[in-house]
């Protein structure tokens, strides 16, 4: 009698873990999503914590260089020994003037084409055209060097240096931007030749 009691508190036992198990198999689908919905929905928070992951390595790598303009110029930015993409490694570190001095606002990397393979999840690129740079910042665009004034007809600033046509990718961790993460552009930046 006892194996027999045994035998079926041993199947109760398995009975109830099974409909517990299935009850938490089902329990993290939201009422409503079908399983191929639920299966996007968690690759979409899979894909979220990935991009948290890698903001966070990104915001770890360039601290430094928040309100510390020289110290990122002495470590070489705009880096131009940057030839793949690293998180941790933009090319380019892109600053705000503000009353209190210089603001770091977003990481940029420059590609010659456009990455064939994913930088970071839903990742948007800018287009640059081929340009002469001035040491002001002013730019105008140029097919070659050789095309290059050698002072910015815009305010007479010295040649700096020029590039080919360029795939840019903007990631705005250190200042809000309202056009999102990725946005080439940021309407609350000033234009650098604003006064402040």
């Amino acid at each position: 009698m006892t194996g027999i009691k045994g035998a079926l508190n041993v199947r109760r036992t398995a009975a109830v873990v099974a409909i517990l198990l299935l009850a938490a198999t089902f329990a993290w689908v939201r009422p409503g999503l079908s399983p191929a919905r639920a299966s996007t929905h968690t690759m979409a928070a899979q894909q979220s914590s990935s991009l948290a992951h890698k903001l966070a390595q990104a915001r770890t790598a360039t601290a430094k260089y928040v309100t510390n303009l020289s110290r990122a110029k002495k470590d070489g930015y705009l880096n131009p020994n940057i030839s793949d993409f690293d998180v941790r490694k933009p090319a380019i570190l892109v600053y705000e003037k503000t009353s209190n001095g210089m603001q770091l606002g977003a990481l940029e990397w420059v590609f010659p084409s456009m990455p064939t393979k994913p930088t970071l999840p839903h990742a948007t690129y800018g287009f640059f055209p081929a340009a002469c740079h001035y040491k002001d910042g002013t730019f105008t665009p140029a097919d070659a060097e050789s095309d290059c004034p050698t002072k910015s007809p815009s305010s007479g600033s010295a040649f700096n240096f020029w590039h080919p046509p360029l795939y840019t990718l903007h990631v705005w961790i250190w200042y809000p931007n309202p056009d999102g993460l990725y946005s080439s552009t940021n309407r609350l930046v000033n234009p650098f030749t604003s006064k402040m």
